[in-house]
C-alpha cells in the first residue's frame, strides 16, 4: 500500500518532536496544525489534545477518527486559531536559530563552508544557537564517510555547531533519515487538506513528456495530470499496492517576500513548473518538504543559503502556507566564483576543505580569505580573527554580486595568520606540537641531537621564521634541513670558496665561545662584519658563503647571524669545530 499505518507510538513521538505549550491560542492552533499533520489513527493523540485544550469528550465519543479530527477544528476555531492562515508563529520567542543543511554526497568544499561561516557569525552575532543538520534523504548519492567529515571540518574551521548529529540537541534527530516519520505525517497532512494529491505516473511516462517538452524547445515540466484523478480512481490505485509519489499542488497569487539580501522577491512558480513531488515512492522526502519541515520543527528563524536556492523560495512559502506556519527570514547567500568568475566545481579537487587542510592551510587563513573575497562586513582587511568577523558583520552590507575567490592568495593569508599564531603564546604551543610530528615523519633516523625537537628550540625558530614562511611544512622541507640534521660538508667544497678555511674558521670560534647563551640577531650582524675584515684574502661574500656553508650545506638561506641564533650558540660551535677536522681525504 502507498499510505503510512500510524500507531499509538508514533503519535506520541510526533508530539514530543513539536514540543507542544498549550497556555497560550498560539499553541491551540499549534496544537491543531500538529494533530492534523500527524493524521491520527488512534485514541492516544486525541486524549494528548484533549488534556491541552481543556475537553475530555473527544475520547468518550462514538465518531469516526475523521470527525474526532473535526472536533478538534472546532475547539481551536472556538478558540479564535486560524489554522488556515500563516499567522502560526514558527517559533514561540525570537531566539535566534540558524542551520547549515549540507547532503552528504560529498565532502565539505569551500562554498559549504562560506555558507556555514556565514551562518556560524549570525548565530553568534545574535546570541544564537548553530545547527548542523545532514540531508539524507538522496540515499544512492551518499559518500560513505562524508557526514562524519563534514562535522570534522567544521570543528577543525573553528566554527563547531552547538547542536548536531554528533552533538545532539533538543529538537532532534539531526539526520533526515532518521525523521521520515516526520515528513510522511506532513505529507499525508497535506494531502487531507487537499493541499496534495498521490501521482501513480511511471518513469516511462515521465521520461517521455521531457523528451518531449525539449523536442519543442519548451522547459520540461510535469503535466500535472494525476492532480485530476477522482477519489475513488485514486483508492483504487492505492489498493493496487503500487508505486507512488505525493506530489504538492502549487498554486497560483505567490506572496512576494523580502529577502534579506535580494530584497523583494516573488516567483509564480505554478506558471513555469508542475505539482513537484514532496514525497518520493522510496518513502523519503525531497529537498522541498523535509527542509520546510524541518526548519520548522527545529524552530530556524533565519534561513541564510546560497542564492541558487531564491527562485525556490516561493514554493517553500506555498509549503509554509498549505502547513500553517509561518515561515523564518531568508537571506538568499550570492555565489562564492572562481576569480575568472567561473563556477567553483567539485571536480576541481582542490576546493574541498580536507585538501587546504593536509597542506597546511591554517583554518584561520581560509575563514579570512572567503569573507575578504566577498561582502558583510565593516572593514576587509586581511588577518580578521574569528571575533573580529563577529563583531564587524553586519547582514545589510551583504551585495548581491557573486564573490570572486582568488585562491593564489592563500599563501599571503596564510602567512599572515601564522604570524599571529605564533604570537599567541597558546597558539604557539598547538603549532610546536604540529611542528615536531612534522620534524619525526620527514627526518625520524637523521636526527642526530635530540634537543631539535625541545619545545623551546622549535619556538625559537618559529619566532625567528614568523613573517617568512606561510605554513609549518615549509621548515621541514629540504631548505630548512639544517634545523634538524647536522649537514654533510665537504673539503672539496670549502676549498673552493677560499683558502683561508682554517684562520677563518678559528676566527669565527673563539668569536661564538666568548658570546654568552643569548644570541641576537641584530648584534651578531654587525661583529660577523667587522670580524669579515679580519680575513687577510677572503671577500666579506665569500666568507659569509662559508660560515653559511659550514652552518647549514647550502649555498642560500637566512642570514648567517639568523641561522647562528636559530642554532644555538652549543650547536654553532660544534659545527665550526667540526668544519675545523676537514681534510683532503675527508
Amino acid at each position: 500500500m502507498c499510505v503510512a499505518v500510524f500507531t499509538s507510538a508514533s503519535v506520541s513521538s510526533c508530539m514530543t518532536m513539536f514540543s507542544l505549550s498549550v497556555s497560550s491560542v498560539t499553541s491551540r492552533c499549534h496544537l491543531f496544525t500538529a494533530l492534523h499533520r500527524c493524521v491520527l489513527t488512534s485514541n492516544a493523540g486525541l486524549t494528548y489534545a484533549s488534556t491541552c485544550i481543556g475537553s475530555t469528550s473527544l475520547t468518550n465519543t462514538p465518531f469516526k477518527q475523521e470527525s474526532k479530527i473535526s472536533a478538534v477544528r472546532n475547539l481551536c476555531t472556538n478558540q479564535d486559531c486560524n489554522v488556515s492562515e500563516k499567522t502560526c508563529p514558527s517559533t514561540a520567542n525570537s531566539e535566534v536559530r540558524v542551520r547549515f543543511a549540507p547532503s552528504p554526497t560529498g565532502f565539505l568544499h569551500l562554498g559549504g563552508l562560506r555558507t556555514a561561516l556565514y551562518n556560524f557569525i549570525f548565530a553568534k552575532k545574535h546570541g544564537g544557537t548553530f545547527i548542523l543538520r545532514l540531508e539524507d534523504t538522496d540515499q544512492n548519492r551518499l559518500v560513505p564517510g562524508a557526514d562524519e567529515a563534514i562535522e570534522d571540518m567544521l570543528e577543525w574551521a573553528g566554527i563547531p555547531p552547538d547542536e548536531s548529529p554528533r552533538r545532539g540537541g533538543p529538537l532532534g534527530p539531526y539526520r533526515q533519515s532518521e525523521r521520515l516519520e516526520l515528513y510522511t505525517q506532513a505529507a499525508l497532512g497535506l494531502v487531507d487538506a487537499g493541499h496534495a494529491y498521490y501521482c501513480f505516473c511511471s518513469t516511462q511516462r515521465l521520461e517521455l513528456l521531457k523528451k518531449e517538452a525539449l523536442r519543442s524547445g519548451q522547459t520540461p515540466r510535469y503535466d500535472n495530470r494525476c492532480r485530476h484523478l477522482r477519489a475513488e480512481q485514486v483508492q483504487e490505485k492505492l489498493s493496487t499496492g503500487g508505486p507512488c509519489v505525493i506530489r504538492f499542488r502549487l498554486r497560483s497569487g505567490v506572496e512576494p517576500f523580502q529577502d534579506l539580501v535580494f530584497g523583494w522577491n516573488q516567483h509564480e512558480v505554478a506558471q513555469v513548473e508542475g505539482d513537484p513531488v514532496v514525497m518520493k515512492a522510496d518513502g523519503f522526502p525531497t529537498y522541498h518538504l523535509a527542509n520546510v519541515v524541518d526548519d520548522h520543527l527545529m524552530g530556524i528563524s533565519h534561513v541564510l543559503r546560497g542564492s541558487e536556492w531564491l527562485i525556490s523560495t516561493s514554493k517553500h512559502l506555498l509549503l509554509y502556507r498549505a502547513l500553517g506556519w509561518s515561515p523564518p527570514a531568508f537571506a538568499h547567500l550570492p555565489l562564492l566564483l572562481n576569480r575568472d568568475g567561473s563556477k567553483l566545481s567539485k571536480r576541481q579537487g582542490d576546493i574541498f576543505i580536507q585538501r587546504f587542510q593536509q597542506a597546511g592551510v591554517l583554518p584561520q587563513a581560509l575563514l579570512d580569505l572567503t569573507t575578504h573575497c566577498g561582502s558583510g562586513f565593516a572593514t576587509n582587511r586581511i588577518g580578521r580573527k574569528m571575533e573580529d568577523l563577529i563583531s564587524e558583520f553586519n547582514p545589510s552590507k551583504i551585495t548581491t554580486h557573486s564573490a570572486l575567490l582568488d585562491l593564489e592568495k592563500i599563501p599571503e593569508f596564510n602567512r599572515i595568520h601564522l604570524e599571529q599564531r605564533i604570537e599567541d603564546e597558546e597558539q604557539s604551543d598547538s603549532l610546536v606540537k604540529d611542528l615536531q610530528e612534522r620534524i619525526q615523519k620527514a627526518y625520524a633516523d637523521e636526527i642526530q641531537d635530540k634537543d631539535v625537537l625541545r619545545g623551546s628550540y622549535i619556538t625559537r625558530i618559529l619566532r625567528l621564521r614568523k613573517g617568512h614562511i606561510s605554513s609549518l611544512k615549509e621548515l621541514v622541507t629540504p631548505g630548512y634541513s639544517y634545523l634538524w640534521v647536522r649537514p654533510s660538508v665537504s673539503y672539496q667544497q670549502v676549498a673552493a670558496l677560499t683558502s683561508e678555511t682554517q684562520h677563518i674558521t678559528s676566527l669565527f670560534l673563539r668569536f661564538i665561545e666568548a658570546q654568552g647563551e643569548e644570541l641576537s640577531v641584530e648584534a651578531l650582524s654587525k661583529d660577523l662584519k667587522t670580524l669579515a675584515k679580519s680575513t687577510k684574502a677572503t671577500k666579506y661574500r665569500d666568507v659569509m658563503k662559508l660560515l653559511r656553508l659550514s652552518l647549514s650545506g647550502l649555498q642560500q638561506g637566512p642570514s648567517v647571524a639568523e641561522m647562528m641564533v636559530s642554532l644555538g650558540r652549543r650547536e654553532v660551535i660544534h659545527r665550526f669545530q667540526k668544519l675545523l677536522l676537514l681534510s683532503p681525504i675527508s
